[in-house]
């Protein structure tokens, strides 16, 4: 089902027009944006915290600003 073949919803939208093609052309959002930032700076930390621990906090201090910055645009 999943074969891009037009058959599936995921896909295709109703009109045949492909809807893959029209996410690239979305904004992303604020907060959209943010979470990503939070998921890289999270990961980050996750390696670095093996290598070296004061690096890894850094990381994690980076991305509990980012969080808040989440919270206050979400209200």
């Amino acid at each position: 089902m999943d074969d891009r073949s037009g058959n599936s919803a995921r896909w295709w939208n109703v009109d045949g027009k492909n809807v893959v093609m029209m996410k690239l052309f979305k904004k992303k959002s604020p907060v959209e944006k943010l979470n990503q930032k939070y998921a890289k700076l999270m990961k980050e930390a996750h390696q670095l915290s093996s290598v070296d621990r004061r690096k890894s906090d850094a990381k994690v201090s980076e991305a509990e600003a980012v969080l808040n910055q989440i919270k206050e645009l979400e209200g």
